[in-house]
């Protein structure tokens, strides 16, 4: 155990109360926490009766419209809209058919970032045809550890439109095309610093997209005001990307691309779906509003019966709010909803309805489909790439989608903590409830124990997140010149049940999984002592999911529910930040603290989250943190937080009104110290070594 200054001796956390039906409740759904199950039910709930609620005219739909195209961008990580740099297209080879040519191509959306491609035309053509951009799902074409790209493995539509009149171009997606990036950063590569920049895969294809309409309406043999856009799975999603931002998109037919909230985070879809599927949730939709930015255009939502990651329920209800802003629009006709036997499968079905609704809505042609859609090509025949261009960056596009925040001294100004606040509130936290008064807390444990007070409070931080807070004093003391609050990780957790567990057991009833495996008495002692030297008490909290409240499931179930978090708009993190005021609000509302000199302390991920929660609680008098990521990439994780804060700068706005104690090494905050001299606060900020371990 590590030595601290005499009031940190103490090992220190706090937890959950934890009712029964946490204890041992789970949902049946997706196998967790009950108590959690709710609170996310709720949220959704939530969310859903705030989508398009204002939007009752109209006028309402034309006044919001524009906005909501611009939300969404920026979700996508596109807004602005990154500069067009010049496409460099190349033309590799050509395969043909007996009425048909396939050209393999390949184009950079950004320098380095490569599209491979198949462009499906007819042999014989008189004028510009139609078009339609084919975004391909999750399917993995491999032989010998070579890619051929998810085109090749959905050659079969493009062959049908070129077949039948049009022009397609098919294009590979970032993970699975020739060259291979990533979708799964959440899901299965612990890159949760995605969230921090603002980075989803889902803004790569919606911007390969864009950039594969300017190639088509590049080409001569395109009628660039008749592109329509259809895929299925991942890329009915980018279906949705795409005709949502970008009104060349005459005509749409998402293929299992879409459900809503209620499906992905209560009813577990998430758990099947990889990050390309989702926009960064900063302004809190559901997924009607993204399709809605479809209207008027036509707009054929298709899928099955019985997909388990695209459920029925979910699709008809996003269906049927979309439905409600086309005939606010006076165009019922344009939207319909298709709906086949099957599970998640790329059925003839399916393909059938979208070619019709092209012919109808791309060319006037209401005649029978005739032409099955198959496979012609081997896939080696369609490959774009002999040797993998050097100089891509669609392997770590990841590192550079997204801007990040470039802060220097002289943009400081004496605004800033109220600035970063405010920013901060509207980019990574707008997930929090609306600031309320102080919660009411109910006293639920009071003993002492060798002139050691200790009592325990609870309290609610938001609905279904009901919190303890501990404090601990020299008995006899009523008024202390000090309270530190500890905010603490499962380490903390750890330390403080050892120190405390056994000589105060009936604070613990309920509370505690188990017993702590040893009892920590050198630990009290250094903490009796403590008080008898100085007038000084101890609080301790831990946020939601720490301690007794870690979820007791394996570790992809815990990957699964911090996704729901960031699906819903928010971090688990960010709600971390929340408790952490909620405490220091809790703290204050008792008489012997209300006027207290308070100190907040943190460690590990823990010193990040308390040094977010001082920006935006008044009177904190100092803030020490302990081994604090240098930066967000190493956490805590918030929404954006790298676009619009770095840790220095956070430094230096919780220094107008705070102390700032780091345990570190001088150098790597030097830049903080730099960022407070416009606002004369440099010697708020003070850099001790770290603390080494006792022997």
């Amino acid at each position: 155990m590590r030595c601290r200054l005499p009031f940190l001796l103490a090992c220190a956390v706090g937890f959950y109360f934890l009712p029964l039906r946490w204890c041992h409740g789970q949902n049946p759904a997706w196998g967790i926490d009950t108590q959690l199950s709710d609170y996310f039910e709720t949220e959704v709930e939530q969310l859903r009766s705030e989508n398009l609620s204002d939007i009752r005219t109209l006028e309402d739909w034309t006044a919001k419209r524009e906005q909501f195209r611009g939300e969404l961008l920026e979700m996508l990580g596109l807004q602005p809209m990154p500069d067009k740099t010049p496409l460099e297209t190349q033309i590799t080879g050509t395969v043909e058919h007996d009425d048909f040519v396939v050209e393999k191509l390949h184009f950079q959306s950004r320098p380095g970032l490569y599209v491979t491609a198949n462009l499906y035309r007819p042999k014989h053509q008189e004028g510009p045809l139609p078009a339609v951009l084919y975004v391909c799902g999750h399917g993995r074409v491999k032989k010998d550890n070579i890619s051929y790209g998810n085109k090749t493995h959905y050659q079969h539509h493009g062959e049908w439109f070129a077949r039948n009149g049009y022009v397609c171009l098919t294009i590979d997606t970032l993970q699975l095309g020739e060259i291979e990036g990533i979708h799964h950063g959440t899901f299965r590569h612990d890159r949760w610093w995605w969230l921090n920049r603002g980075y989803t895969p889902a803004g790569v294809e919606a911007w390969n997209c864009v950039r594969a309409l300017d190639y088509l309406q590049s080409r001569r043999e395109v009628d660039g005001e008749r592109i329509g856009v259809t895929g299925r799975s991942g890329g009915g999603a980018y279906s949705w990307w795409i005709a949502a931002i970008d009104k060349r998109i005459k005509c749409a037919v998402p293929v299992a691309g879409i459900t809503d909230l209620e499906n992905h985070v209560v009813d577990g879809c998430v758990e099947g779906h990889c990050d390309c599927m989702f926009m960064v949730n900063t302004f809190r939709w559901d997924y009607a509003k993204v399709a809605a930015l479809v209207a008027p255009r036509p707009l054929l939502i298709s899928n099955t019966d019985s997909d388990r990651i695209f459920p029925l329920d979910g699709v008809y209800r996003t269906f049927n709010e979309v439905r409600r802003i086309y005939k606010l629009n006076e165009a019922e006709q344009n939207v319909a909803l298709q709906i086949t036997a099957g599970g998640h499968k790329d059925t003839q079905e399916l393909r059938v309805h979208a070619f019709r609704w092209f012919n109808q809505h791309l060319k006037d042609d209401d005649s029978l489909i005739r032409m099955p859609a198959e496979k012609l090509f081997d896939v080696t025949e369609l490959k774009v790439f002999e040797t993998l261009p050097a100089d891509e960056i669609n392997t770590s596009i990841d590192e550079t989608f997204t801007p990040t925040l470039e802060v220097n001294a002289d943009e400081v100004n004496e605004g800033l903590r109220d600035a970063l606040a405010k920013q901060l509130r509207e980019k990574c936290f707008r997930g929090w409830p609306l600031d309320s008064a102080a919660p009411e807390l109910t006293r639920v444990f009071e003993g002492t124990v060798q002139d050691v007070r200790f009592e325990a409070y609870d309290f609610e931080s938001q609905h279904d997140v009901p919190l303890r807070l501990y404090l601990a004093k020299r008995s006899g003391l009523d008024k202390p010149d000090l309270v530190v609050l500890n905010v603490l990780d499962e380490s903390g957790w750890d330390d403080f049940t050892k120190v405390f567990h056994q000589r105060f057991p009936e604070a613990f009833v309920g509370a505690v999984k188990a017993n702590p495996t040893s009892t920590d008495d050198e630990g009290f002692e250094q903490t009796r002592g403590m008080f008898r030297s100085f007038p000084w008490a101890m609080a301790y909290v831990a946020p939601r999911g720490v301690g007794p409240t870690a979820w007791d499931v394996d570790e992809k179930k815990r990957v699964q529910i911090r996704r729901r978090y960031y699906l819903i708009g928010q971090t688990l993190d960010g709600m971390r930040v929340f408790d952490t005021r909620r405490a220091i609000q809790s703290l204050r509302s008792l008489p012997s603290f209300g006027s207290t000199k308070l100190w907040v302390q943190g460690e590990r991920q823990m010193a990040g989250i308390a040094l977010y929660a001082s920006l935006f609680e008044p009177e904190i008098y100092r803030v020490e943190l302990h081994e604090l990521s240098r930066t967000h990439r190493d956490g805590p994780f918030f929404l954006n937080a790298s676009r619009v804060s770095t840790m220095p700068l956070a430094i230096a706005a919780a220094s107008v009104k705070s102390k700032v104690v780091i345990y570190d090494d001088e150098e790597p905050w030097q830049s903080a110290r730099k960022l407070a001299e416009p606002l004369g606060t440099t010697s708020q900020i003070q850099i001790r070594k770290p603390m080494t371990a006792a022997p």
